[in-house]
């Protein structure tokens, strides 16, 4: 009992690493939509048995990173410009919904992060990393939200968008970020003011703009 207790242990380790591996590639575009992630080359490379594997993906899957086809396997999820507008869509709606539900709870620790995520995003010539930088920055002020499933959703939209997201990015010139700058701001004194009227309210415009200028891009789904 004790030894099965421990295996069992072990393959849910084993799965946590492999899937916060693979998580961190497709989050980077290692893995591109469409991408096929194979069972057998995964758990070579890693070194594990398929179990763990199987787990792993299936961990991805809930988070909408992959989806599996029968008879085929996992592969990262590839959507229309339909599917993206109404992901957009849903975002506009329930993330000032989880920001309103996160702001009582930030800190001023937690504020200063953000002020210094902003700096950093304006500071950096990489528009690879800007793509990080900002997951990061709208997350934060989510981070408070203590409503399970609102945030798993939240969580999963980001996920299921993000190679769009880099897609559309990597196609701009720097300069033309300085809105994105703007927005951020007047999203952080917003928050420095503990008013979720004026958070809500410039979070869903900030998210609306862009859903508009990604669909106004469908190369970049054809491409991918």
């Amino acid at each position: 009992m004790i030894e099965t207790t421990l295996t069992s242990a072990s393959h849910r380790s084993a799965s946590e690493r492999i899937a916060a591996e693979l998580r961190a590639a497709i989050l980077a575009g290692e893995h591109p939509p469409g991408a096929w992630i194979r069972q057998a080359d995964v758990a070579a490379r890693y070194g594990a048995s398929r179990l763990p594997v199987r787990e792993a993906l299936r961990m991805l899957e809930s988070q909408g990173l992959t989806e599996y086809h029968p008879h085929k396997g996992a592969r990262v999820p590839v959507l229309s410009l339909h599917e993206v507008d109404v992901a957009y869509q849903m975002r506009e709606r329930l993330e000032p919904l989880a920001l309103s539900e996160s702001l009582a709870g930030l800190t001023h620790a937690d504020l200063a992060a953000l002020k210094d995520l902003q700096r950093r995003i304006e500071l950096d010539d990489d528009l690879r990393d800007f793509i990080d930088l900002d997951r990061e920055f709208h997350l934060l002020t989510y981070s408070r939200c203590t409503i399970d499933h609102l945030m798993a959703t939240v969580h999963r939209l980001w996920n299921s968008t993000q190679p769009y997201r880099r897609l559309y990015v990597s196609s701009i010139a720097k300069p033309a970020l300085w809105i994105i700058h703007a927005e951020h701001r007047l999203l952080i004194e917003a928050l420095e003011r503990r008013d979720p009227v004026d958070g809500e309210r410039l979070l869903g415009g900030h998210i609306r703009r862009t859903r508009t200028e990604l669909i106004s891009r469908p190369d970049l789904f054809t491409s991918s």
